[in-house]
């Protein structure tokens, strides 16, 4: 590639950088003035990241690892951690309309040329080097690049053209010609700062683009990167020179400073910032990019270290490796590239100095050398100031070029970058102190500065141009050793940590000394209280002071450096914000005059401005300083009095704010504040009650509606009125008063411990009707609830019993049946037959049977738990119920040879007869069950009016421990089931039906000695007639049923079939049927009326219970009815008694069956 392409590609970027930057002042024109740019302003602030990162970095880590990293650790502490410092700088500058580092400088202390003058000088000689740097990257990748295409070997060759004068002269025109556009500096460099924006993505796409391609495409790809970390001599040689902790911590430390205090820094970052937005935006883009940036230098390094020779300088390997490669167009994008990182920094570093040049050194010159001319002449000094910025721009960039010519060539470009930042790092004492500490003042921030600047001279600049073998590097000034400038007075440390150290240990010892020496004057004590951040700080209020300097000649001047269009719209700003006209010929206030200060600041400096002014009021012979001091001194002792009462206000617990006659804020304390919860940027002087109460919307204190009601109130001086916030929950007492000059002063007072008490006490008051009301409330509730919990358990149980009862009849179903047929079948067989089928028929007709008490134990478990038994009490003598379980359980006990007693007893009880009778039941069949031999004794004692049951057994006895599970489902103890079968749900029963009936029943028992159940059941009047249950007929009692008709319906077939076979059996005649139509056919046909009629409940076509009201309707009242049915409801048992209709209930037992059938009358025609 011949080097005329070089060249043409580097003339063409840079014509694009100068269409780019005339776009972006386009543009300018028509965005409204003031709009957030966050992606321009936070990619313009990687100027920082010059030819340094992009060729620079890489040397640095091929020599010492990772040390490069440091660098760029500082920028991300501080725009990350340290955001409330970068936020406060830049809203100190914006209101003091700051122009520069030197500008910040002078203004914080008094607005001292002299600080100013000195902070301009260090700032132009620490920042020379750096422009050296850039010079030096550019021309070394030049002549790279030109001797690599003409085949010279060595590095670097002899160019016909010096490469880096050529850079200097591209530079400094782009520079003029888009960085003096303005005289005001604060006005925003669009079209700069859109080009220095579009530069920093350039340098970010190049670096990242270029340093993937090497690694993963060129030289074998990634692999022997990889490896060389590993087991490379070169590589190892290079992470093992790794930075000393206090390298990196002086590296860091010269970072952070340097993001905020190198000029160019602080012009992208301070001057051309326009809104919160683009700081907020910038906190993350920023630390982003630098992490971006360096992601891929340790990489490319360790690739230049195995792949090239040791000839080719570390700083440009990333423009080699592609050379070594024959990528000659990716060599040149990364030669763009680089030219991209160093006129970013050249062209923003040069306007920054070039302002700080013209308003710090220059024009304070020649307004003191020519001051009699300078405050009568006419003209525009705006084009005098441009001019000498351009004058600036060209001799710093000379002066950049001379120092590159003469510093050694072989000089890595990061110890020149560092040389520079140890330069800026002067400014830190001061500028950091100044920010903490009131008492700081000009003196010693000049001292400071200045020890500090020579000292960094003599460690780290004298070496650095006189090299090594220089007598007073080698030997110490004046030949002593102990000033040897790389070991001063013996200390020995790496030269960069050496000459930090002792170059920010004067300057701090020399600020404080030098501080501590005078008293600050009037003007430094004021700029301290604006500098220095205190509670509710408010502005200096000096309208009754008046200079003999008239309006008009205040804007003449003003209009001489910042033209008179800039200067009209600069004063009807001021006219509006201060709702006022001002008149030519008046006097100026000191208001008009601060602001004047301010908007010629923007221009030329604070220092300067000051300087301006104090030659504009030199009149009568008074000298300027003289009446500078005046005016100075007029501003402390007012400002000390503020001081005084503001202490004063501030010790009150009240919160107190002054407005004046256009209700807007004078004076006002902390507790003002503090009670209304608004941020320190709503304490400003001249904030108009429309904008405080504004806020207290937008942070959702009050609303829109309390806004006009506050308004209101205080206008109208209404007293002591109350105001909720509904945010905070404070409530303030608020009064306000008029004062003399038409304004107001308003008192707030915080009473919302008084309210709330008052409140408690008033709650206190009604806090019983309140309990009651809640009490009750609370009982309804609770009772619906129940009530609703009521209802569910009900409509629960209805469906369980509904469900129970279906369960129960299907089940029911077949097992009748089988019942009914092994029955017949047991009856049959007789004494007939083989006696092994009799045995077989005989057990299969007791399983039968238990299937049917197990069955009905279940089922009646269920009913029990689901409430579907209803008590139905009555009064009858307990000894007919004894008898009748005595008479059920005699053939069972005398099967097992026990004595069966019952003890007769008097006693007439109330309760559910049927109930208690299957409650004794199951007593009395558990006794006999678990009992050998000996006795089951059933008696009755009479306790108070109740009658207590009891059932004793000498059987096996249980356990106390284990005397409440036997009331458990399904538990059955270990002794038990080894003497008896069973579910062990007979005492479960038990223990529900006595819940169902409200009994007592207890427990008593001895193990291996016997058992004692005791049921305690009430006992009625015996005089009370006492309904009695009538035996049935001895004559109707027989053992067979010959010359009985029987008429049988069920939808079943099976069952029918077996109840015919069972009755025919019996030696009745049967009549059956499924339906009622075929069973009145059936009847009709045999001709005879039927004695009984025996119906199941659940038919296909109706009801059993219609069945037999159909029957008797048809043969009479006087046939006998029996209901079959798996339904044990209490509702159904009512309607089968009121209609003297006989229930059983499924498994029908036969013997039952059998013994109510045999009660009923024999039929006439067989008597006769």
């Amino acid at each position: 590639m011949p080097g005329w392409l070089v060249a043409l590609a580097a003339f063409g970027y840079l014509a694009t950088l100068f269409a780019v930057a005339a776009y972006g002042d386009r543009r300018a024109r028509v965005v409204p003035a003031g709009s957030p740019r966050p992606l321009i302003y936070g990619f313009s602030l990687a100027v920082y990241c010059t030819s340094w990162t992009f060729f620079g970095s890489i040397g640095l880590a091929a020599n010492n690892g990772f040390e490069f990293f440091a660098i760029y650790l500082g920028p991300i502490l501080v725009f990350t951690l340290g955001y409330p410092l970068v936020r406060r700088v830049v809203q100190l500058s914006k209101s003091e309309r700051i122009t520069s580092i030197a500008d910040f400088l002078g203004a914080r202390y008094g607005k001292s040329l002299h600080v100013a003058a000195l902070a301009a000088c260090i700032a132009v000689i620490g920042t020379v080097p750096y422009i050296a740097l850039q010079l030096k990257a550019v021309s070394n990748a030049v002549t790279l690049m030109v001797s690599h295409y003409d085949g010279s070997n060595g590095y670097p060759s002899t160019l016909p053209l010096d490469v880096s004068l050529v850079v200097a002269i591209s530079l400094f025109a782009f520079s003029t010609l888009f960085g003096t556009r303005h005289a005001d500096a604060t006005e925003h460099q669009d079209g700069l700062i859109t080009a220095i924006a579009v530069e920093s993505v350039v340098k970010l796409l190049v670096f990242v683009g270029v340093g993937l391609a090497i690694l993963f495409f060129f030289f074998d790809g990634i692999g022997p990167v990889r490896q060389a970390f590993s087991d490379n001599a070169a590589v190892a040689r290079s992470l093992a020179n790794g930075t000393s902790g206090e390298t990196w911590l002086v590296m860091t430390l010269l970072s952070a400073c340097a993001i905020l205090m190198l000029p160019r820094q602080f012009h992208v970052t301070v001057v051309e910032h326009r809104s919160d937005v683009e700081l907020r935006r910038a906190t993350w883009l920023f630390p982003v990019y630098l992490i971006a940036i360096n992601l891929l230098v340790m990489p490319i390094a360790v690739s230049g270290l195995i792949n090239l020779d040791s000839d080719v300088p570390a700083d440009m390997y990333l423009l080699a490796l592609p050379l070594a490669a024959d990528q000659d167009w990716l060599a040149l994008i990364t030669f763009i590239g680089g030219l991209s990182a160093a006129t970013a920094m050249v062209i923003v570093a040069s306007v920054a100095l070039a302002i700080m040049v013209s308003n710090d050194l220059v024009l304070p010159a020649l307004l003191w050398r020519f001051n009699a001319t300078a405050r009568t002449a006419a003209g525009d000094w705006s084009r005098i100031i441009l001019n000498i910025r351009r004058i600036a721009m060209a001799l710093i960039i000379l002066a950049a070029f001379a120092y590159y010519r003469q510093t050694d060539h072989a000089a890595q470009l990061a110890s020149i970058g560092l040389l520079s930042l140890a330069a800026i790092a002067q400014f830190a004492p001061a500028f950091l102190i100044g920010l903490i500490w009131r008492g700081a003042n000009a003196r010693g921030a000049f001292l400071g500065m200045l020890g500090g600047f020579l000292v960094w001279a003599y460690t780290l600049l004298v070496p650095n141009l006189a090299g090594a073998d220089a007598a007073i590097v080698r030997d110490g000034l004046f030949g002593i050793t102990m000033l040897r400038p790389s070991q001063l007075f013996g200390v020995q440390f790496e030269p960069l940590v050496h000459g930090v150290f002792w170059s920010l240990a004067v300057n701090i010892a020399l600020l404080v000394g030098g501080s501590l020496s005078r008293t600050p004057t009037p003007l430094e004590r004021i700029q301290a209280v604006t500098f220095v951040p205190r509670e509710a700080q408010q502005t200096i209020g000096l309208k009754r002071f008046r200079t003999t300097t008239t309006i008009d000649e205040l804007k003449d001047a003003i209009a001489r450096y910042v033209s008179t269009a800039r200067m009209e719209r600069a004063f009807e700003a001021f006219e509006l914000r201060e709702g006022r006209k001002l008149i030519g010929s008046d006097t100026t206030d000191i208001s008009v005059v601060r602001y004047a200060e301010q908007v010629l600041a923007s221009a030329i400096g604070s220092s300067s401005a000051r300087l301006v002014l104090s030659l504009l009021f030199e009149k009568d012979g008074a000298s300027s300083r003289e009446t500078v001091r005046l005016l100075d001194d007029a501003s402390e002792a007012l400002q000390q009095n503020r001081d005084l009462l503001h202490k004063a206000l501030d010790q009150m617990d009240q919160g107190i704010s002054v407005f004046n006659n256009e209700y807007r804020l004078t004076n006002w304390n902390g507790q003002f504040r503090r009670l209304l919860g608004l941020p320190p940027e709503m304490g400003n002087f001249g904030m108009p009650l429309k904008s405080i109460t504004g806020m207290l919307i937008e942070a959702g204190q009050i609303d829109a509606e309390t806004e006009r009601e506050v308004v209101e109130n205080v206008t109208r001086f209404r007293r002591a009125w109350q105001l909720a916030l509904e945010r905070s929950g404070r409530i303030l007492e608020i009064r306000s008063n008029p004062m003399p000059d038409r304004g107001l002063v308003i008192t707030y007072t915080d009473i919302t411990g008084r309210v709330e008490a008052d409140e408690a006490l008033k709650r206190t008051k009604e806090s019983l009707e309140m309990r009651v009301r809640a009490r009750t409330a609370e009982l309804t509730s609770v009772n619906e609830e129940l009530a609703v919990a009521q209802r569910s358990a009900e409509e629960a149980n209805i469906g369980k019993t509904r469900f129970l009862a279906a369960a129960g009849h299907d089940i029911s179903q077949p097992l009748n049946a089988a019942r009914l047929y092994t029955s017949s079948l047991v009856e049959r067989m007789g004494g007939q037959g083989d006696s092994t089928n009799r045995e077989i028929a005989h057990k299969i007709d007791t399983a039968l049977e238990s299937v049917e008490h197990i069955i009905g134990a279940v089922l009646d478990i269920s009913r029990l738990d689901a409430g579907a038994l209803t008590p139905n009490p009555t009064r009858f003598p307990l000894a007919d119920l004894l008898e009748q379980v005595q008479s059920d359980f005699a053939l069972m006990a005398k099967e097992k040879g026990l004595d069966l007693t019952v003890v007769r007893t008097s006693a007439i009880i109330e309760t559910d007869r049927n109930l208690l009778r299957r409650l004794l039941q199951n007593l009395v069949s558990n006794a006999i069950k678990y009992t050998h031999e000996g006795r089951v004794l059933i008696g009755v004692r009479r306790r108070n009016h109740d009658a207590v049951i009891g059932v004793y057994d000498t059987g096996i006895g249980i356990a106390p421990d284990k005397a409440t599970r036997v009331f458990e489902e399904f538990q059955r103890l270990s002794d038990g089931a080894r003497i008896a079968s069973g579910l062990g749900l007979g005492l479960s029963i038990v223990d529900r039906i006595s819940r169902v009936l409200s009994l007592e029943v207890t427990l008593e028992s001895i193990p291996g000695a016997g058992t004692a159940f005791k049921v305690c059941v009430p006992v009625v009047d015996a005089a009370t007639p006492v309904a009695t249950v009538k035996p049935a007929p001895a004559q109707a009692r027989r053992a067979l049923l010959t010359g009985l008709t029987i008429a049988c319906i069920d939808n079943e077939e099976t069952i029918l079939s077996g109840m015919s076979v069972l009755l025919t059996g019996w030696g009745a005649t049967v009549i059956a049927a499924p339906r009622r139509d075929m069973l009145a056919t059936a009847l009709n046909d045999h001709g005879a009326d039927p004695h009984v009629i025996i119906a199941d409940y659940h038919l296909d076509d109706g009801t059993g219970m219609e069945v037999i009201a159909d029957m008797r309707a048809r043969y009479g009242d006087s046939i006998a009815a029996v209901l079959i049915t798996a339904d044990r409801s209490g509702e159904l048992r009512e309607q089968t008694s009121a209609a003297d209709v006989h229930l059983l209930n499924k498994p029908l037992k036969p013997a039952a069956l059998r013994a109510m059938l045999t009660q009923v009358p024999m039929p006439r025609v067989a008597a006769e």
